[in-house]
Parts: structure tokens; C-alpha cells; sequence
């Protein structure tokens, strides 16, 4: 049930520096104030003139007088019409802010708001966009995007109430000077936050007389049973041991094959593969323990134990193995969720057969699990901007997004015909009282929810585990349950683990350059090395050498600075 929407990395930070006039040599400071954008933000930090028109927190309507906010946000196209909206016209009854949706097309939402940043014509409020944490830094110091930080303290109870029950989400949004240009979006999933598992297919354990792997040279063993003993009873070498897939288009794949398996040799956080110690940043692909890893891989693959797809397939081929008709031919497969590789209650019933075994032991005692702690905080997706009249009266409705019951119209849709109050004895996923019923399954185009956009504070104990379980097997209570007793107990402790990070905007350039050189480098030579196109042993001194070329150091440097600062602020 998590849906992001991201900006590109790359692509935002041209955008942002060509749109804004900015340059590495114009910038401001990280942390400091330009001329331009100090009256715009004292001005904006002192209360406007329609200040005395909002009521206090904890009083509806926000305001007496309806007022109206001009919102661009991403389309959704589970969203029939965001004008006639169920939960629009709730959230307007109780808080009378209208809003004139400027809804952009889903394709090409980038573009518009660029376009629209470019020309000046504003709208209040940007929501659902995944702005960059660069581009808030660059449009923020110009003034054009207004900080959050002092309305918060007068007008955002609930916002402070999310800050003290989880800290590390005030620190993810601030940028250097205290600023918080984006409220945030919370989505505290248990199972979502350590999503790279490893699904192993039990009926071809159980008839090998097989226990779970604990060790790698166990679950090398395993893999090499299913390959030789025909486990599937068709008399036929069949079998795949092991496959994985890649993402189409790029991005980071929870089915990627090299996750899992290297955080038996070295913490990988599957995407830039950072390590954080003692407060200092380095990264893990230049280390002999990275090198164990991807020679326990070259292993597998070269004795057949690793199909050669896994470097190809997309999610759609993979369902097609899991999924394969009359007789299961696939053993283990990394994965999120079962519905990453199989068909949810579908016909096979697969979907149950595969079950996630925990983090093995590397030859060196290594064993854990990658931990996605920040992955619940999504920033970018609610900024105001220096168009708005009415900063305290948004503030406001921003601010009442949050409450729990606005969470169930915004995801849901409207009370007694999507969700209802959970009846006395209704049990959570948890095993206590449920907070509420669900009585139609989210994912379909409907009219009476936003379908997760806007702002939201789903926590995992009253959203994930307080849904009350009207069905067996329930999905996200065997998600719940599995993670708990497999994952939870090997992931590392939070500040092992790189925070989300605000950078100066000619750092933020520089950035991108090395970024996309140095991890398109890291990904296709782990590659490389698994299939044996390239020689561990012989070309592993090459590789480390070129990464130093690619200016990893300074790559490194830029992190650190980030980091540092965030200490600082």
C-alpha cells in the first residue's frame, strides 16, 4: 500500500538551477540568506495580514469566512475527479479552505510545475510532486518557497505531535538555517521498511527433508539440492535454484539478486551502498568484504545455481517463472511482497508456498538485513509558496491531514461506505482491538478518496497493525508477522544508516556528475563480476583504481559535508 511519487535526481537539479538563475557561483550559501529571499521569509515568518482570521488549533473551521487555495498536484489515476471528491468536500465542510485544483497531467508533471516556476505564476500550494530536497533548498533562499518552521510551532499541533513521536522525521526535512520548506508525508509500514527479502518456495524444502538455510554455505547447499534432486517430481532438470529481476527503466529493484545476499558479507542499503560509522560516510563496494560477496555470487552462477535472467528480467518475466503454469520450476527469488513475483490469491495459490527465510550468516559471522529506516518520510510533497495569502489558514489544513480519521477519508474514501469504526472484539494484526474495517479493498478508480495523496500519518500501530482482520490468510498481517520474526532482529541500528540529506546547490551539481558516473560504474561491474564477464581476482584492483579516477573521494566528501551539517543546524 506504499505509492511515491520521486523526482529525478538529475533532472531536478538542472531544472532547478536553470529555472531559478542559479549557479555555482551565484548560489548562496548553504545556511545563509540571500538579500532577495530575507524580506520574503521574514515577512512570511512574521503572521500575515489575514492572520487574525484563523481560529486556534483544535477549533473548526479553520477559518469563518471560506477562503480558497490554489493546489497543483500530481494526477492520480486512481482519482476520478479531486473537484467533486468525497474526501474533498469532507475536508472542506470541516475546515472551510476551498480549493481550485490546477491537476496536472501524470506524465508530465515535472514539466508543468517547471513551467509554472519559470513563469511566475504560482499556485499556492505544490502537493504530491516529490520535490527535490535541492530544488527546495534553491527556490527557498530565492523566497519562492516559504519555511514551514515558525507556523509549525504556532498552528501545527499535529505536525509537532509526529516531530516528538518520531524525531528522526523533523531532522530528515530540515535544510540548513532551521528551514522546513516541505511538511512530510509519513507511511511508517513495518514490513515495507525491510522489503529486501529472500522467498524460498517450503513444498520443495518440505519434500527434501530440507530446514531453512542459516548460513550461506547452507543455502548454498539448499540451491544446489533443488537444482539436482528434482524437487518438482517431473523427471526433468527444470529446476531453477535461484532468480531475480532488474527494474524496467531503472530505479532500485527490491527483486535485485545481489541485496540480500551481500548483507551476509557487508551492510548494503541497496541503493547508493553507504556505510555511516562513528558519524563518518564511506561506501561499501570498494571493500575486500563487497569482494567475498560477489565471489559467493560468481559461485552460484557459475555452477548454475543463479539463472543468468536475473540480470534481465523484468517484474512481469518473473511472475512469469513464479507463476509458471501446472508445475513450480522456481526456488527462491528475492523479493518485497509475494505480489513482486507471484499473483496474490490467485489460482495457483503460490503466492502462500513462497515464504521469506531470514538474513544468513556469511563465513565471517556478518548477518543482516536492510533496514529502509527513512523510507516512511517522504519529503517535497506539500510546499507553499510565496503566492499564498493565507499561510497561517494552510498551515492549518495542511496540519489537520494528519489526524487519523482525515487519513482514513484521504486513503479510503468516505466513512460507512469505504471503512467504518472497528466493532468491540475486533482483532488487529496485532492481536489487539482494531482502530477500524476496511470494507473495500484499496486500488480501485473511485471518487471518494484522494488514494494516499495529500498528507498522511499512517503509523504502523494504529494504520497496518489497527486494521482490523476480517479474513484469513490476511496479506499484510502475514507481511506483519514474518518480518517481525525474520528481519526485524538483524537490521542495524539507525545511525548506522545515511540520512536524508539537504545539499547546497554547487554541491548539488557536482552531485549529480559523480552520482549517476560512480553508481552506473558500481552496478554494471557487480554485474560483470557475478557472470564472470570480469575476472574477481585479476580485475578487482582495476575496478577499485577507477572508482578513486571517478573522484570517489571527493564523491564521499560532499556527503560528509551534508551530514556534518545536518549535526550543525
Amino acid at each position: 500500500m506504499r505509492k511515491a511519487v520521486k523526482t529525478g535526481f538529475s533532472l531536478g537539479i538542472a531544472a532547478a538551477l536553470v529555472l531559478s538563475g542559479c549557479s555555482k557561483d551565484t548560489a548562496a550559501p548553504s545556511g545563509q540568506d540571500s538579500g532577495t529571499k530575507d524580506s520574503t521569509t521574514k515577512s512570511t515568518a512574521k503572521e500575515s495580514a489575514n492572520a487574525s482570521k484563523v481560529n486556534p488549533p483544535g477549533k473548526f473551521p479553520v477559518v469563518n469566512d471560506k477562503i480558497t487555495l490554489k493546489v497543483f498536484v500530481a494526477g492520480n489515476a486512481l482519482v476520478e475527479n479531486f473537484d467533486t471528491n468525497g474526501y474533498t468536500k469532507w475536508l472542506e465542510d470541516k475546515t472551510n479552505v476551498h480549493v481550485q485544483w490546477i491537476v496536472a497531467d501524470v506524465k508530465n508533471y515535472k514539466e508543468q510545475l517547471n513551467l509554472a516556476l519559470a513563469s511566475g505564476d504560482l499556485p499556492d500550494v505544490i502537493m504530491n510532486v516529490g520535490v527535490s530536497p535541492e530544488q527546495q533548498m534553491i527556490y527557498g533562499e530565492q523566497g519562492i518557497f516559504v519555511s514551514f518552521t515558525d507556523l509549525i510551532e504556532k498552528y501545527g499541533d499535529n505536525t509537532k505531535k509526529i516531530f516528538k513521536e518520531m524525531p528522526e522525521v523533523k531532522d530528515a526535512i530540515t535544510a540548513p538555517g532551521n528551514k522546513i520548506y516541505s511538511l512530510p508525508y509519513i507511511n511508517d509500514c513495518f514490513h515495507c521498511s525491510m522489503d529486501f527479502k529472500m522467498y524460498v518456495f517450503k513444498p520443495w524444502l518440505d519434500k527434501l527433508g530440507l530446514k531453512e538455510p542459516t548460513t550461506t554455505e547452507e543455502f548454498y547447499q539448499m540451491l544446489k539440492a533443488f537444482k539436482e534432486k528434482d524437487p518438482n517430481g517431473n523427471g526433468k532438470a527444470d529446476e531453477i535454484p535461484l532468480v531475480g529481476g532488474i527494474v524496467s527503466g531503472g530505479g532500485v529493484s527490491k527483486n535485485a539478486i545481489d541485496v540480500w545476499i551481500m548483507n551476509s558479507f557487508i551492510y548494503d542499503d541497496g541503493d547508493k551502498r553507504m556505510l555511516v560509522k562513528d558519524g563518518k560516510i564511506d561506501v561499501a563496494y570498494n571493500k575486500n568484504e563487497w569482494k567475498d560477496g560477489l565471489k559467493f555470487m560468481n559461485r552460484l552462477f557459475k555452477e548454475g545455481l543463479l539463472s543468468k535472467e536475473s540480470f534481465t528480467l523484468d517484474k512481469d518475466g518473473l511472475k512469469k517463472i513464479a507463476e509458471n503454469p501446472n508445475i513450480a520450476i522456481a526456488g527462491a527469488i528475492p523479493a518485497h511482497s509475494p505480489s513482486d513475483m507471484t499473483i496474490v490469491e490467485g489460482p495457483s495459490n503460490r503466492w502462500l508456498d513462497y515464504q521469506p527465510i531470514a538474513p544468513v550468516k556469511g563465513p565471517n559471522g556478518y548477518q543482516k538485513t536492510t533496514w529502509l529506516a527513512y523510507d516512511k518520510i517522504r519529503g517535497g510533497n506539500f510546499i507553499m509558496t510565496s503566492a499564498d495569502k493565507y499561510p497561517e489558514a494552510t498551515m492549518r489544513w495542511a496540519d489537520f491531514m494528519y489526524d487519523f480519521e482525515a487519513n482514513l477519508y484521504s486513503n479510503f474514501g468516505v466513512k460507512g461506505s469505504s471503512w467504518d469504526d472497528a466493532k468491540p472484539g475486533d482483532k488487529g494484526r496485532d492481536g489487539d482491538q482494531a482502530k477500524y474495517r476496511l470494507l473495500i479493498p484499496f486500488g480501485r478508480v473511485q471518487n471518494e478518496s484522494w488514494a494516499q495523496y495529500g498528507l498522511n500519518f499512517r503509523t504502523d500501530k494504529d494504520w497496518y497493525a489497527g486494521q482490523a482482520v476480517l479474513k484469513l490468510p490476511d496479506k499484510e498481517k502475514m507481511y506483519y508477522d514474518i518480518t517481525k520474526k525474520n528481519y526485524e532482529p538483524y537490521k542495524p541500528k539507525i545511525d548506522e544508516i545515511m540520512p536524508p540529506l539537504f545539499f547546497a546547490p554547487a554541491d548539488a551539481q557536482q552531485l549529480a556528475e559523480l552520482d549517476k558516473t560512480i553508481n552506473d560504474y558500481v552496478r554494471t561491474m557487480t554485474a560483470k563480476f557475478i557472470i564472470g564477464e570480469a575476472d574477481i581476482d585479476k580485475d578487482w584492483s582495476n575496478y577499485v583504481s577507477t572508482l578513486d579516477k571517478m573522484n570517489l573521494k571527493k564523491y564521499i566528501e560532499i556527503y560528509q559535508k551534508a551530514l556534518d551539517g545536518k549535526k550543525q543546524k
